[in-house]
């Protein structure tokens, strides 16, 4: 009887610790993989400005794998009302850090040939993304001259036959520009 007295407080603790670890299992966000968001999307939207002006813009967006990351080039295109565009493309490509569904922008190289950040406290953007569930999102932090600051967001959540955007810049804590789109997956 002494062996089933000891057995017991072993079988309550086991028993608690599977019961936390699927709580926190459960609790926890589920990260996608990058996988799924792998594909060439497009579509139109109107941008917000904080004004209440809004301008019309092509959008379009390219997402895929390398051997150590991922990389995301997209293009604006904006529509003048005296009939000119002006096109704007970028191209970022992202390497997994140390946290989970978190992954660092690598925008030059170093002079080890390492893909590194670049550097706020020099005009460049700080860049970097993360996954979760069916949401990449890429944060673009930019410090000025004066110490002020830019943030842009960009939520690209997968759905049905596509991607939703969610474009959102702060500067100083006040809302800029805004904008919500569907991007045909092609």
């Amino acid at each position: 009887m002494s062996n089933m007295s000891r057995s017991q407080p072993f079988s309550h603790v086991l028993l608690i610790g599977i019961l936390a670890s699927l709580f926190c299992w459960f609790a926890v966000p589920t990260r996608a993989d990058i996988s799924q968001f792998v594909g060439d999307y497009s579509g139109s939207a109107e941008i917000v400005n904080d004004d209440g002006s809004a301008s019309p813009r092509d959008m379009s967006v390219s997402i895929s794998t390398t051997a150590k990351g991922f990389v995301v080039k997209w293009t604006t295109v904006t529509h003048r009302s005296e009939g000119r565009t002006k096109e704007n493309t970028y191209e970022i490509s992202f390497l997994p850090s140390d946290r989970e569904g978190v992954y660092a922008a690598a925008m030059k190289k170093n002079v080890f040939g390492h893909e590194v950040q670049l550097d706020p406290m020099k005009g460049e953007p700080y860049v970097w993304a993360r996954v979760i569930g069916d949401t990449l999102t890429v944060y673009s932090l930019f410090v000025d001259a004066d110490g002020g600051y830019e943030l842009q967001q960009f939520d690209r959540t997968l759905t049905e036959g596509g991607l939703n955007l969610e474009f959102s810049r702060i500067s100083n804590g006040t809302q800029r520009r805004t904008t919500k789109a569907f991007l045909d997956r092609k």
